[in-house]
């Protein structure tokens, strides 16, 4: 993981269930003039540790953020280089915009030097599939290579779609997730412009407050989020150390508004049925969710109200928590950040909280882990993402036992 919260699963695990806050004013630029001037930045990250600086200036943020994680990664799972250099390795990594750092100052430069000072990396540097490209190269991963755009379910969709190709007997392994890097200029004014953001901007270590009667929009972070999927003979035959399975995964579509959820929560229901339902469990057997929750007024009622609708009386006796409380919206990033933070509550039995919860807000009338991290039996996880144009993604975790 590469978040707000520090570089590395570790330190996000432990800042997570410290409820640590990762969210703080605007560093990338000068925000004066805007509306919402906090974001969750991902201060510690140093790409120099992960490549050369010459490798540095041919690459947008996003996939600076996307080779550290899956470095990361690669480095926790123990595997071997001749597992990775291989035909049945593959590497799925999306992200919702791209880049638009990049995008941005080539622009500036052909506006005032012309097109003939317009960089030649400035195209491999910003389309999104080549943070899956990079990765691929660099550990000589010869199998599928893809990467998908459907903003912040992303990361989640990548990791289903990685499951199923895995599941389908195509690849062995996969390494998949999401990065994002939109603080910038243009991708903070278009938030602002849409008034998706927080105003909070004397309190940014409480802006950020999902579920809660006084949230009052989401705050944009950055970051990236990538896994390691093994088949699981594969990972049991090497002595891999395994956080959780992967056992179900459902996608839908709200079919109804360019950036608003459906106002029955019924696209969202569906995604998390069609993610039990892949399992073959009854929805009962749920213990937890690491909820997309968003801190925005339409998002955390109705993925509420699409709780209750798929789990009934027992949606009250789960445990959920949004983790976007201490990192903020990691957009194509969040699903493969969060995805992580599920396996890891399966793997330590520990639920993180969600920060700022403090006033109830009727419509949200579950638990959100508020404040303090839970340690309880936890069988299976749900982890959810939804995304701009109705697009949604849920993936079901179940903890390993050998």
């Amino acid at each position: 993981m590469v978040s707000p919260l520090g570089v590395g699963a570790d330190i996000n695990w432990e800042g997570t269930i410290a409820g640590k806050n990762g969210i703080g004013p605007i560093t990338r630029f000068d925000p004066e003039e805007y509306t919402s001037r906090i974001a969750g930045e991902a201060r510690d990250f140093d790409p120099l540790r992960f490549m050369d600086q010459k490798e540095a200036r041919k690459m947008d943020p996003f996939i600076q953020f996307a080779i550290g994680a899956a470095q990361l990664a690669v480095e926790d799972s123990g595997l071997s280089l001749d597992l990775l250099d291989s035909d049945r390795t593959g590497v799925y990594v999306g992200s919702g915009i791209g880049g638009i750092s990049e995008i941005e100052r080539m622009h500036k430069v052909l506006l005032e030097k012309g097109p003939g000072r317009v960089s030649p990396f400035f195209l491999i540097s910003t389309i999104i599939n080549e943070a899956a490209g990079q990765i691929s190269i660099r550990f000589g991963s010869r199998g599928p290579n893809s990467a998908t755009a459907t903003a912040c379910a992303t990361g989640t969709h990548a990791l289903g779609d990685s499951f199923r190709l895995i599941a389908r007997g195509d690849v062995d392994r996969m390494i998949a997730g999401g990065a994002e890097a939109p603080v910038t200029p243009l991708g903070v004014a278009g938030f602002c412009a849409m008034r998706a953001l927080s105003t909070r901007n004397d309190e940014p270590e409480k802006a950020s407050r999902p579920f809660d009667a006084d949230r009052d929009g989401f705050v944009v972070g950055e970051g990236a989020g990538i896994l390691i999927l093994e088949e699981l003979g594969a990972a049991l035959r090497r002595g891999a150390r395994i956080y959780a399975e992967i056992v179900g995964y459902g996608m839908s579509g709200d079919a109804y508004h360019v950036s608003a959820p459906r106002m029955d929560g019924y696209g969202a229901y569906l995604c998390m049925k069609a993610a039990v339902d892949d399992a073959g469990i009854p929805p009962e057997q749920v213990d937890y969710i690491n909820a997309h929750g968003t801190s925005t007024s339409y998002n955390d009622k109705l993925e509420t109200l699409a709780i209750k609708k798929l789990f009934n009386e027992h949606a009250y006796r789960l445990a959920i928590s949004s983790t976007k409380s201490m990192t903020g919206h990691l957009l194509g990033a969040a699903g493969g950040v969060e995805a992580g933070f599920a396996a890891l509550a399966l793997y330590h039995q520990i639920m993180p909280p969600t920060r700022n919860y403090e006033h109830p807000d009727p419509e949200c009338d579950l638990d959100y882990i508020p404040g303090q991290a839970r340690a309880g039996e936890i069988q299976y996880a749900l982890s959810n993402s939804f995304g701009f144009g109705g697009t949604n993604g849920t993936l079901l975790f179940k903890r390993f036992e050998e």
